[in-house]
């Protein structure tokens, strides 16, 4: 009997060792994938809202990570990724959240670039990157859905022209959806908020330091599997 209970302890302990090498193997032969999918996803994100020849850079590993920002929507940080044109800021994309969509909050990617007249910017696009709206009614802010969000596009903001920033049924220039105010009042609300981010801190999102580098990104992952 204890001859036999012996032998199968050590089997068991034989199969959970090869089940966590299997399972080891596994995990690092596609993190490295997983990684390059995400990345390859984020940048054509980026290239929907900030036009692909207005930089040069590797804009994907240029940004400023910002917390507590109240016009970003909550304390979560949020990545403001930096576009350049031979070592000039020409766009950002700014990460932003609309916390009063109907169904909850609603994760957006704005990009904006500064116009010609101090004090004004343009919004280059915008998409939304998560939300749990109702199908069929809030769910039109997503692309995939209907083409409503792409009435972002070239428009500009400033202080004079903040009363724009609203929907039809407030009096502003953007469209609402029939039977679903709530959700399209969320997202002009958030991206009009991230615009007055932007103005307000343009020299020190050009200055930070890089928050994305390709260095700072294996730290992190080292620090993360550790």
């Amino acid at each position: 009997m204890k001859n036999s209970m012996g032998k199968n302890g050590i089997i068991l302990a034989l199969f959970a060792l090869l089940t966590t090498a299997l399972i080891s193997i596994t995990y690092f032969g596609t993190v490295e994938q997983i990684a390059a999918q995400k990345q390859k996803k984020l940048l054509a994100t980026l290239n929907a809202v900030i036009d692909r020849d207005s930089y040069d850079n590797q804009i994907q590993f240029d940004c400023v990570i910002v917390s507590s920002a109240p016009l970003l929507g909550d304390k979560l940080p949020k990545h403001i990724y930096r576009a350049t044109l031979e070592g000039e800021p020409t766009a950002v994309a700014i990460e932003t959240t609309a916390p009063d969509g109907y169904s909850g909050k609603i994760e957006l990617l704005v990009g904006i670039k500064a116009a010609t007249v101090a004090g004004e910017a343009m919004v280059t696009g915008v998409r939304v990157i998560k939300h749990k709206e109702t199908p069929g009614l809030g769910d039109k802010i997503d692309l995939r859905i209907n083409d409503w969000v792409l009435s972002f596009n070239e428009k500009v903001f400033s202080d004079e022209l903040s009363s724009n920033w609203d929907v039809k049924k407030d009096g502003g220039q953007f469209d609402q959806f029939t039977g679903a105010t709530i959700s399209p009042r969320a997202v002009v609300n958030a991206v009009k908020k991230s615009v007055e981010y932007y103005l307000a801190n343009q020299i020190d999102i050009s200055s930070k330091v890089n928050g994305c580098s390709i260095t700072q990104q294996a730290t992190q992952k080292v620090s993360n599997d550790e």
